[in-house]
């Protein structure tokens, strides 16, 4: 299993996943730009992803949803706030309406994706920001952390798939 260690910081409103995968930090960085790779891994394997939207620079959106095993859709919305190829990217989270529109109620997240060479192997790190420990505590109780895990979890068999971009 990719996931080595999720770490949950209420004073600091850091939420914070390491995970380890066997392929340069280059392919890692494929699979997060290219939105048919990142629909096959992003979110839990009963909420599959479909990105309709999708470039890793900075400025863009990224826009997608999940569906539910009863066809409901959980749409997303990522606004690009920085790149660095293939060490990692930034932007901030929100939940979406069906129009793709933050929904305001809920919260919303700066995230910063790292990708760091280990020898043969990447070490990836996702912590996100949240405004304040009730909006995280907010995503945890909405299963955030075993949803992040089952993501992630999911990259080794695809890039076992799918070892070049």
């Amino acid at each position: 299993m990719p996931v080595t260690d999720i770490t949950k910081d209420l004073d600091n409103r850091t939420l914070t996943l390491t995970a380890r995968f066997a392929a340069p930090a280059q392919r890692l960085w494929d699979l997060y730009a290219d939105p048919r790779q990142i629909e096959q891994v992003w979110g839990p394997p009963t909420y599959p992803a479909t990105f309709v939207q999708h470039e890793l620079t900075p400025g863009s959106q990224t826009r997608y949803y999940m569906t539910s095993p009863e066809g409901e859709k959980f749409c997303g919305l990522w606004d690009i706030t920085s790149t660095d190829e293939p060490h990692g990217f930034t932007f901030i989270d929100s939940f979406a309406d069906a129009d793709f529109q933050p929904v305001g109620e809920m919260p919303s997240t700066e995230a910063t994706v790292c990708f760091t060479a280990d020898g043969d192997e990447t070490v990836m790190t996702w912590t996100s920001v949240y405004a304040s420990a009730h909006d995280m505590q907010k995503v945890l109780d909405m299963g955030m952390e075993e949803g992040a895990r089952q993501a992630t979890n999911q990259i080794d068999d695809f890039l076992a798939r799918h070892p070049a971009a």
